[in-house]
């Protein structure tokens, strides 16, 4: 009879999920499986809506990172209202629903590193579970929590300014956007009273990142050999390979740098990508067709984003990015925890292209929607916080969705948390006869390093528990 361990509910993580530990006859951990047990529906559900409804239905899969739903989604039906293959918008609308996506970038990476993430670094995996919170973070570091919570507000706000609300927004819509920026909120967003203003948030962007170096000085053989191996890694990069986080071309890179998919159009990703399905999961396991099952999983997000790219287009992220290639000798980086650092990169560089947005005047004036001539398939990506997402759609003569594909940023990262579970239960697991909250922290930590939502990836309800169970190794 195995032995169950659970942790209910997880914390700092979204989403239900379930980890199976399989012990052979030596205690050790043969095999590790990160398991997603809810249905996940909405590529049913949609099904017979009309598809302009998308930008704003799809959002519904989550609180935490609509606006990448949103924006994925009017990308797809852009192509089917004939607005081009979504670099084709009016000057005014592209704009805009860049300004939307970067708030949205610079609010949803400040929650992960400052909310879930830092009381493991800062207060360490072992620490009481009463002190690995945000709450216990405000009262050791209230400068620390303080930044957090503007930070976040101001990519809130950004949002609200831009989509109409902060959560479920309405701003873009098939091939363009509702409205223009007004003089007032862009002048607050610029010159607003310190320190709710554009200068004031790259300044605190900088000083985070001066706040993760000292600490990596402090716990560099923590974060190199925590959670190690190599990768494949996908993103959207620019056409002249700087970092894009809202449209481009499909790339993906080896572990030592070499191009396996050289910038592709991402509107045939289905002619690159295939999708297995796996019993024990209702989560897919996303690869690159020319590689197999077995070679071609990949990992998405922050760290795959900075190991594709050629360079950044903003000065301060740029400089930051020759710091971060010259640590890691200018190769890819495999060190999963080192997904914070670039994660505070991309903090930067949405701060900075907040602000050379907001200085545009386009935002304040011009044309919001353009349309051609109807198409019945639309395939729209954008790079979420999490990493790349899909949406994919086709219509019928009624204007009816007759067929959708998501993939999300999180089932993109699913192989790659299996490996990451195995890895550190292998390490931690390893022939311990009592299991305590430390160690079942230490496998959330190496999913939490990826920021998965598991609700995007299974549309899950309730309450989001990870169970643990150690079983026989199976026969």
């Amino acid at each position: 009879m195995g032995q169950k361990i659970t942790i209910d509910p997880v914390t700092r993580v979204e989403g239900h999920g379930k980890v199976t530990l399989y012990v052979n006859n030596d205690g050790g951990i043969e095999q590790a499986r990160f398991h997603i047990v809810e249905f996940r529906g909405f590529e049913r559900f949609v099904q017979g809506r009309p598809f302009w409804e998308m930008p704003v239905l799809v959002q519904r899969l989550c609180g935490i990172c609509p606006v990448s739903h949103h924006l994925a989604a009017a990308k797809a039906v852009d192509v089917i209202v004939g607005a081009g293959s979504g670099d084709e918008l009016t000057p005014t609308a592209e704009k805009m629903r860049r300004l939307m996506h970067y708030g949205q970038i610079f609010q949803s990476h400040a929650l992960h590193f400052f909310y879930l993430a830092s009381p493991d670094l800062l207060f360490g995996i072992d620490a009481d579970p009463a002190k690995r919170n945000v709450l216990y973070l405000a009262q050791e570091n209230r400068d620390l929590a303080y930044r957090a919570i503007l930070m976040r507000k101001f990519g809130q706000e950004i949002i609200l300014a831009t989509a109409g609300k902060k959560i479920h927004g309405t701003g873009a819509i098939p091939g363009g956007i509702n409205k223009h920026l007004t003089i007032e909120e862009r002048d607050r967003f610029l010159h607003g009273n310190p320190p709710f203003n554009i200068d004031n948030m790259i300044q605190w962007s900088l000083d985070t990142l001066e706040f993760f170096h000292q600490y990596e000085q402090k716990h560099r053989d923590f974060l190199l050999t925590y959670v190690n191996f190599p990768s494949n890694y996908l993103s959207l990069v620019r056409k002249d390979g700087a970092m894009d986080l809202y449209h481009g071309v499909l790339r993906a890179v080896d572990a030592e740098g070499q191009k396996i998919l050289p910038d592709v159009d991402y509107h045939e990703y289905y002619k690159y990508i295939e999708e297995e399905v796996r019993s024990w999961s209702y989560m897919k396991f996303p690869y690159l067709k020319m590689l197999g099952q077995e070679r071609g999983w990949y990992t998405v997000g922050p760290l795959a984003r900075i190991n594709t790219a050629d360079f950044i287009d903003t000065p301060l992220a740029q400089k930051e990015l020759e710091l971060f290639r010259s640590f890691h000798g200018g190769k890819p980086c495999n060190h999963v925890m080192h997904t914070h650092w670039a994660r505070l990169i991309e903090i930067l560089h949405a701060a900075e292209k907040i602000k050379l947005l907001l200085e545009d005047p386009d935002l304040l004036s011009g044309e919001l929607v353009r349309e051609g001539n109807r198409q019945f398939e639309g395939v729209g990506l954008l790079e979420a916080p999490r990493g790349t997402l899909f949406h994919h759609y086709k219509i019928n003569e009624y204007d009816q969705i007759v067929q959708a594909n998501l993939i999300v940023s999180t089932t993109n990262n699913n192989q790659a948390m299996n490996n990451a579970v195995l890895q550190v239960a292998q390490r931690v697991f390893k022939g311990q006869k009592k299991v305590t909250e430390g160690m079942t922290n230490a496998i959330e930590v190496a999913i939490r390093a990826y920021n998965p939502c598991l609700s995007c990836a299974t549309h899950a309800l309730g309450q989001m528990p990870i169970d643990i169970e150690f079983v026989d190794v199976p026969r």
